[in-house]
């Protein structure tokens, strides 16, 4: 790990102002990815800003009868919220299924929002990787690449996304709510939030240098039955080969977003289009222009699949 020097930010906007003003500063919170990509020196911030004291840690109702969900509130505390798991459970599940109880317990809703779309190749220093030194080439590209994203991808990168959370915020119509360095503040839609690698691989999101992220916004609960899927190697700490989240309408509706898949959170509203239809209505719409590999090409099947068992246990409760 290379040197660094700490400071901890009292205020929100002198967090942001500290971060505009030093080249190479980061936010830490959990620090539950930062901290080991600065041991991997895959990360080498030269100032790091504490900003567990911001007081950004609680759940509250909007006024318009939608969650306020404070940038520190942590995962664990978050899938157990009584209002979440009533009104946004795709949420509290999404939240369950994501790395370990441990790391849930230090991991914030900023955090996990934030943390690198990756793959074993951006961990690799000897390898190419887009990511950490732009234009030195993607080593997964030719190379394995059973568990990587089929959708979104470029020639500069094809990693997943790897964020449960995430995925079930997409599903949600979430925004993410920031200030800057001037002071400044907007809501992002998720949807917006996350960026395709296209030839910038190393740009994630769409926050703007010292811009910090100090809650996320949900809208009105959505009715429904709300299920989140998650298929992968191991019981728990994997990332998704696929996950679906879903909310099923009595009308027979249905809305989607997957993860596992996707170069970020992966919704279209062509999927949604085709709720009625069934599951494989929806893969299609939904891997509309997928770009697999010898590999992952599997995922194809594997959406559908998931999908499939969804529809019946909907089916059964029916």
């Amino acid at each position: 790990m290379r040197p660094f020097t700490y400071e901890r930010a009292t205020s929100v906007e002198g967090a942001a102002k500290a971060a505009a003003s030093v080249q190479g500063a980061r936010f830490i919170a959990g620090g539950t990815n930062l901290l080991d990509l600065m041991k991997l020196q895959i990360e080498t911030p030269t100032h790091l800003i504490d900003v567990n004291h911001l007081g950004l840690d609680r759940i509250e109702i909007t006024p318009e009868g939608g969650l306020r969900i404070g940038a520190l509130v942590r995962n664990t505390d978050l899938a157990a919220d009584k209002a979440v798991r009533r009104d946004y459970a795709v949420l509290s599940r999404a939240l369950v299924s994501g790395a370990s109880g441990q790391l849930r317990n230090k991991a914030t809703t900023g955090g996990n929002l934030l943390q690198r779309t990756r793959c074993p190749y951006f961990y690799d220093t000897r390898m190419p990787c887009n990511k950490r030194q732009p234009g030195s080439g993607c080593g997964a590209i030719g190379g394995i690449s059973r568990g990587l994203a089929i959708l979104g991808v470029s020639d500069a990168c094809i990693a997943q996304h790897p964020s449960d959370m995430a995925v079930a915020m997409r599903l949600l119509d979430a925004q993410v709510d920031t200030v800057d360095g001037a002071g400044a503040r907007r809501s992002i839609p998720i949807a917006d939030f996350h960026l395709l690698p296209g030839d910038t691989p190393h740009k994630e999101t769409a926050l703007k240098p010292g811009e910090i992220i100090t809650s996320v916004t949900l809208p009105k609960p959505v009715s429904g039955t709300h299920v989140y899927r998650k298929v992968r190697d191991r019981a728990s700490y994997a990332f998704a080969l696929v996950s679906v989240a879903a909310i099923f309408a009595k009308d027979g509706t249905a809305r989607f977003a997957f993860g596992g898949i996707g170069a970020k959170p992966w919704r279209v509203a062509a999927a949604d289009a085709a709720g009625k239809q069934g599951a494989k209505a929806v893969a299609e719409a939904a891997l509309a222009g997928a770009r697999t590999t010898e590999h992952n090409d599997f995922k194809k099947a594997l959406v559908q699949q998931t999908l499939v068992s969804l529809y019946r246990q909907q089916e059964a409760r029916a």
